[in-house]
């Protein structure tokens, strides 16, 4: 597996983002905010491939922010398709070929419509060589594993799999191990962060390793599925610890677990 992180959680400056990738024992990152844009319309693209080549560091995946609409609105969800071709073209160019996508908002959520959309998407995806990775999200229709593995099953296309985010899952109510069992061999890419729910249902984020979403056991199921792909940390406030400090310690724990 591949350690990376999810670098606008901390900085949307490229320079310090590859500083911190370095410092913190990781092999690359996930692009979603750079400089003032957010993929693929990012300042200075020629300044941020050659950056990333000089250090040597692999682009595991990119968040364009598509499909995070209502699935029913269907300009919206074409409009969000033939942005997807701009989005497929820049990750030829930066060499991410996982592109994490939105589960449709849950105000009106059509699966059958839903799936219509990203199966249009995967056949585009799978044309470019790359692949869409649906995100589990609090705020989308596809809260759970067992609510993404739902909306793979309707989609159906080899080239739509899963953002697995195991913390998003157990701040639903969901066992993060369950989620996981539900998709199964789909995981395409996994999203890190750590805590646990409160008695008061908040969520209290936790140094990587010390919170409740059990990452050694999340790993071990990765593997024994044959997931070789990236574990990306978001990096979040951690009681009064710098958000640097909670980088450099929640990193060297995914690093030790990737290797």
């Amino acid at each position: 597996m591949l350690p990376v992180w999810l670098s606008d959680t901390v900085t949307t400056d490229v320079s310090r983002a590859l500083h911190y990738t370095g410092l913190w024992g990781l092999e690359g990152v996930e692009l979603r905010r750079v400089g003032h844009g957010v993929v693929p319309d990012v300042p200075n693209e020629r300044v941020l491939r050659d950056r990333l080549a000089a250090e040597e560091w692999a682009v595991a995946a990119m968040e364009p922010g598509l499909f995070e609409g209502t699935a029913t609105d269907s300009a919206a969800a074409f409009g969000d398709l033939a942005r997807l071709d701009e989005v497929l073209a820049f990750a030829r160019r930066i060499a991410g070929p996982v592109i994490v996508v939105g589960g449709f908002a849950p105000d009106g959520f059509d699966l059958a419509a839903a799936a219509d959309v990203l199966r249009r998407a995967g056949k585009k995806a799978k044309t470019a060589g790359a692949t869409l990775a649906v995100l589990n999200s609090p705020d989308a229709a596809t809260r759970t594993g067992a609510d993404l593995a739902r909306l793979l099953d309707a989609v159906g296309h080899e080239a739509v799999g899963a953002a697995w985010h195991p913390a998003h899952a157990a701040m639903a109510g969901e066992r993060p191990a369950d989620g996981l069992a539900a998709l199964g061999q789909r995981v395409r890419h996994v999203r890190v962060r750590d805590g646990a729910l409160e008695a008061n249902g908040a969520w209290a984020d936790a140094l990587v390793g010390e919170g409740a979403v059990g990452w050694e056991e999340q790993v071990a199921i990765l593997r024994a599925t044959g997931y070789g792909g990236a574990l990306s940390l978001e990096v979040h406030p951690v009681d009064d610890l710098p958000l640097a400090k909670v980088g450099l310690r929640s990193g060297t724990a995914v690093a030790r677990l990737a290797r």
